[in-house]
């Protein structure tokens, strides 16, 4: 297998998945425009998610990992509604959860549940959590989503239950707790909380939680409808190798970025 490069100097975990080089992410030529791009592609995603009704008061957050000192995040900023963000918004987070660029207050649940994430998973670029709604109906069944969808399938042995709750998660041993549930997974659901996913890349972490909301819809319609057949082990394996490629994630949610970002270009600001 060959090693998945990281930019920023950062090797993934020997456990991770390895994937084929037409599936890597494409590198940038310095650091300040890999920054420039996560921070916009940052930005983008929380404008997508507004979209989607992903927004709920002051819950949720998405992350990405800085480049250059890849124990640093970005992040939104407290209480500023997803559909107005923009990438002079985003605040840079130190180990220590202390705001070291922006000028805006953080969350703390943020700091709780993403900083223990990025430092547990050296492959993991971005982290996206948030309070949809049909996450959050499928996380109060206590149980992994079923391959009864081919897009279902991207999380097909690729996805955790988190089953605790604690209330708001405020404290990094918590957040400790989720990271070393979730493992080398791409996606968990949080029993009474909501859904987590990662990437390699802002655009797959944003587009599995996207992706995974729907899972969760689609299989609450159907269970709600009879009985769904799930599919067996040789189809769900197939499914997951075509709707799981990281290519095609990247790719879906550019589709949506490049759209958006012609509607309101004011989020690049």
């Amino acid at each position: 297998m060959t090693e998945t490069p990281v930019i920023g100097g950062v090797a993934p975990a020997d456990e991770v998945e390895q994937l084929d080089l037409d599936d890597l992410p494409e590198r940038r030529d310095s650091l300040v425009e890999e920054r420039e791009h996560r921070k916009g592609q940052l930005a983008i995603a929380f404008r997508l998610f507004a979209r989607y009704g992903f927004d709920e008061g002051i819950a949720g957050h998405i992350t990405a990992r800085d480049p250059e000192f890849p124990n640093r995040f970005w992040v939104n900023p407290y209480a500023v509604h997803f559909s107005r963000i923009k990438v002079s918004d985003l605040l840079l987070l130190d180990e220590e959860g202390k705001v070291v660029e922006g000028h805006r207050r953080t969350n703390k649940a943020a700091f709780s549940i993403h900083s223990t994430i990025h430092e547990a998973r050296d492959d993991v670029v971005a982290v996206a959590h948030a309070h949809s709604l049909h996450g959050r109906a499928w996380a109060a069944l206590n149980r992994p989503l079923d391959p009864v969808i081919q897009e279902s399938c991207a999380f097909y042995d690729n996805h955790v239950v988190f089953d605790e709750y604690k209330g708001l998660v405020l404290e990094r041993d918590e957040g400790q707790r989720i990271a070393a549930r979730l493992g080398p997974k791409r996606a968990a659901i949080l029993r009474h909380h909501g859904l987590l996913t990662v990437g390699r890349t802002v655009e797959e972490a944003a587009w599995w939680f996207i992706t995974m909301d729907r899972a969760c819809q689609m299989q609450l319609m159907a269970e709600a409808a009879g009985t769904p057949r799930v599919m067996t082990e040789e189809e769900a394996t197939l499914a997951s190798r075509q709707f799981g490629s990281t290519n095609m994630a990247r790719n879906s949610f550019r589709l949506m970025a490049d759209l958006l970002v012609e509607q309101e270009p004011d989020v690049l600001d």
